[in-house]
């Protein structure tokens, strides 16, 4: 994926649709179909096995069992501003599926700050202790 958008063959996959808004908005809404729809094959992109689980897991609903992502853009009046909405989320989208997340590294913890903690612990432990029914 490039910083400016989505690759040729992202392109190539990705399926346009136009659908009519819903809600308020008088006239324009019954009259203008703004609300753009992409559907991108998964499968077809050809993605590494250990990308195209970070891609499924980063689409979550967007994905459906027949492995498309939909986008679906309306947060703009006009076709062409949703249209590009649509695929900046979707670059952004596999983007963000082809970084590695870096592992995380275990805290390494020295014996006197170990036996410090261990005694914070035994300490905090006899405070609770103490608390409870007064018996009389």
């Amino acid at each position: 994926m490039t910083g400016e958008g989505l690759t040729e063959q992202a392109l190539d996959l990705v399926e346009e649709s136009f659908l009519a808004a819903t809600g308020p908005g008088g006239q324009n809404v019954n009259k203008v179909a703004s609300v753009v729809q992409l559907r991108l094959d998964s499968f077809a992109l050809g993605l590494h096995p250990r990308v195209f689980q970070r891609l499924k897991t980063l689409a979550g609903q967007r994905m459906n069992s027949k492995g498309e992502i939909v986008i679906t853009a309306r947060r703009h009046r006009t076709r062409e501003a949703n249209r590009e909405d649509a695929r900046a989320r979707l670059a952004e989208l596999l983007e963000a599926a082809q970084v590695e997340p870096r592992k995380r590294a275990k805290t390494r913890i020295n014996r006197a700050n170990k036996a410090k903690r261990l005694e914070a612990k035994k300490k905090r432990g006899q405070v609770k202790a103490k608390r409870g029914k007064v018996e009389w």
